[in-house]
């Protein structure tokens, strides 16, 4: 039976080619991020065939990166609900607004998808030992992933992480090394570590599969309407998912399922973090780190330097996206309001781009008629 039909690793920037049958971190000519390249003309699976199967992360496992296929060992990642928002998109003036809630994951978030092809795909190639600076669902995700497959898991986290993240990921076995300051400055503390120690990177985007495991949001939304949205609000730190859906738009069209269509993909950030939103306006083609980036409820957005951000940029432009900032206030309400009119209690981010939502529709930037759907990337009950 037909499993992966992974081909090769490329670099996003350079196009320098890599095996994919031994593990890489970055591109080591231009230290630019690495992407799993799949043989699409291979023995591709029919639409029809796919939808039979059981839903889940492993569906369409011929353009998934691990041998393992349909039997890769999961906690149940995948197949998340996308769902009408009812009555939060009637005050917002968009009736045809989704919701896609990423908390009904393995550790309530959007984390485990790539920790678990990310974890599976180490494993088969032999990795003992992993570290990772996290925000904190990375953290907790890579700490559950590497249970499953029997890998050691060390994990710095800024020390204003909220204490359920941390109990989470040390509960699950992850060795946690608490940092002062925000993830550049875990990773800075990392770095020393994990050289010496040889543990594998899973940060973002310095391997190449955690961005595989993402990539399946966007398969499921195409699974699930038949078609994809009019329009992707997404919440960005380092912005795997977004770049990771992108990616899978691409391969749905080489595999002949869709045309040359594509969502108008939407960045949405904090203001007092807001890198790649700065680019955008400036018509930049990488982001400038963020200079003391603020304290946040929404700490997976507290991201100072993305790894892809060009990858980010680009795909924002040639879907004549857009980039946003919203304030600490703005995103607490998004977040009273899609749990007062959804019955949802989402993360931070989910109520990030809520907020997002509200102001482009009050600037005519989203449409009424138009399919929107809305990231909700992990569980309220996390950032106490």
């Amino acid at each position: 039976m037909t499993t992966s039909l992974l081909h090769h690793l490329a670099c996003g920037k350079c196009d320098a080619i890599y095996p994919c049958n031994r593990i890489h971190n970055c591109c080591p000519q231009c230290k630019g991020p690495l992407l799993a390249r799949y043989d699409l003309v291979g023995a591709l699976p029919t639409l029809r065939e796919v939808l039979k199967r059981r839903p889940g992360q492993n569906r369409l496992h011929e353009l998934g990166a691990t041998e393992g296929g349909a039997q890769t060992p999961t906690l149940g990642e995948g197949a998340t609900p996308l769902f009408s928002a009812g009555r939060l998109g009637t005050q917002l003036g968009l009736p045809n607004l989704l919701i896609k809630d990423e908390a009904q994951n393995p550790t309530n978030s959007f984390k485990a998808r790539g920790m678990a092809a990310a974890m599976a795909r180490a494993a088969e190639l032999g990795v003992k030992a992993v570290c990772l600076p996290s925000a904190g669902n990375a953290g907790g995700a890579a700490a559950a992933y590497g249970a499953l497959h029997g890998i050691e898991v060390h994990v710095y986290i800024p020390d204003n992480t909220p204490a359920p993240i941390l109990h989470e990921t040390r509960a699950l076995g992850g060795k946690v090394k608490l940092v002062q300051g925000d993830i550049s400055d875990a990773s800075a503390a990392l770095a020393p570590f994990a050289l010496k120690n040889g543990w594998f990177s899973l940060a973002t985007l310095h391997e190449p599969y955690r961005l595989e495991g993402k990539k399946v949001m966007g398969f499921e939304l195409f699974y699930d309407l038949g078609k994809l949205p009019d329009v992707i609000l997404y919440p960005t730190g380092g912005g795997t998912g977004l770049i990771g859906m992108w990616k899978a738009f691409d391969e749905l069209q080489s595999m002949g399922w869709i045309g040359a269509e594509r969502p108008r993909m939407v960045s949405v950030q904090v203001a007092g973090c807001a890198p790649i939103v700065h680019a955008f306006e400036q018509g930049s083609d990488h982001a400038e780190p963020w200079k003391s980036p603020e304290r946040t409820s929404a700490f997976g957005l507290r991201v100072p330097r993305a790894l892809g951000d060009f990858l980010i940029l680009d795909a924002l432009r040639k879907s004549r996206g857009t980039a946003i900032a919203v304030t600490e206030s703005e995103l607490l309400e998004g977040s009273h309001l899609i749990a007062s009119t959804l019955g949802l209690q989402s993360s931070p981010e989910g109520g990030a781009c809520v907020a997002a939502a509200q102001l482009l529709r009050q600037r005519g930037w989203l449409q009424s008629e138009q399919s929107v759907v809305l990231f909700n990337t992990g569980h309220g009950a996390k950032y106490v």
